[in-house]
């Protein structure tokens, strides 16, 4: 008998296949709402929660945001820097986690925004759920989520290990940031199998999608049409939210003009829709072969 033909079926919790981290059952975040924002690489899911934050922070909300990405950019628009990660401080005590303090992983960001880099393993190596699940379990330990109204992780790419689906076992609801394009929402699609998916036992919800750096959303609005899905924002494709990047601030750092006054308001908005609470959304996601029929050109 060929070593292959006695393969065991792994049948976890999220499924037949399944071999992803889960967390203690301790380390629940309890008190705060919890958001998980994914999307396709490079859409701007970081520039979304940065800015959703800041908003909810502008409504009086005692905000935490966590950033799940080695790269370690989610909140430097907050804190005005690229801070060090949470493995990397883990790393300068030998792993000793008993020897930090608050104040060597959690720094003060604009309006009082509290902001963490999970950071993550080098590439190829190691996971990054646990990398997360460590995050979470010092900010527990430190009591740092106590005094917390909102968390919301900032997660890496289109995220279809369970490494990076971590974030979805202490979520409340997930939002995805997408645009007006072909690729951004094929990866929404399939975003959305992965949360339906977590969804069957977990606590977590889709909220909704925020389509970003578009000028129009009919691509978007056609496939949610379809799938049973629900718009809840739209970010213009403006250059003073890229500027605002470059200058390492909020939109509600920069000046007054116009455009960016209407861009805060819809940040204000999404983050008073999401604190009053969404209908917890089912979409079911398309074939890869229908979403070319949907959205392709004849």
């Amino acid at each position: 008998m060929s070593p292959k033909d006695n393969v065991p079926v792994l049948k976890g919790q999220d499924g037949e296949g399944s071999v992803q981290v889960h967390q203690d059952a301790s380390m629940k975040i309890e008190g705060a709402k919890v958001f998980s924002v994914y999307g396709k690489g490079g859409i701007g899911k970081s520039t979304t929660s940065s800015n959703l934050s800041a908003a909810f922070s502008k409504l009086g909300k005692r905000v935490l945001q966590i950033g799940c990405d080695p790269k370690h950019d989610s909140t430097f628009t907050l804190t005005g820097s690229l801070v060090p990660t949470v493995i990397d401080i883990l790393k300068e005590v030998d792993f000793h986690a008993e020897e930090l303090r608050p104040e060597d992983f959690v720094f003060e960001g604009f309006n009082g925004v509290k902001c963490v880099e999970a950071g993550g393993p080098p590439a190829g190596t190691g996971c990054g759920g646990y990398v997360v699940g460590q995050t979470v379990k010092l900010l527990k330990q430190h009591h740092m989520l106590e005094d917390t109204d909102v968390v919301i992780f900032d997660v890496l790419g289109d995220v279809v290990c369970g490494g990076f689906a971590a974030p979805l076992q202490h979520a409340d609801r997930a939002l995805i940031v997408t645009a007006n394009d072909f690729d951004s929402i094929y990866a929404m699609n399939r975003i959305i199998a992965a949360v339906q998916a977590k969804s069957n036992n977990y606590k977590v919800r889709l909220a909704g999608c925020v389509a970003n750096r578009s000028r129009e959303t009919d691509e978007v609005d056609r496939y949610c049409k379809t799938v049973g899905f629900n718009r809840i924002a739209h970010m213009p494709d403006l250059d003073a939210i890229r500027r605002s990047r470059l200058k390492k601030k909020t939109l509600f750092e920069m000046p007054d003009d116009e455009e960016i006054v209407q861009v805060r308001k819809e940040y204000i908005r999404l983050a008073e829709t999401l604190w009053n609470g969404t209908e917890p959304l089912a979409p079911a996601p398309m074939e890869d072969r229908d979403i070319f029929e949907l959205l392709g050109f004849d």
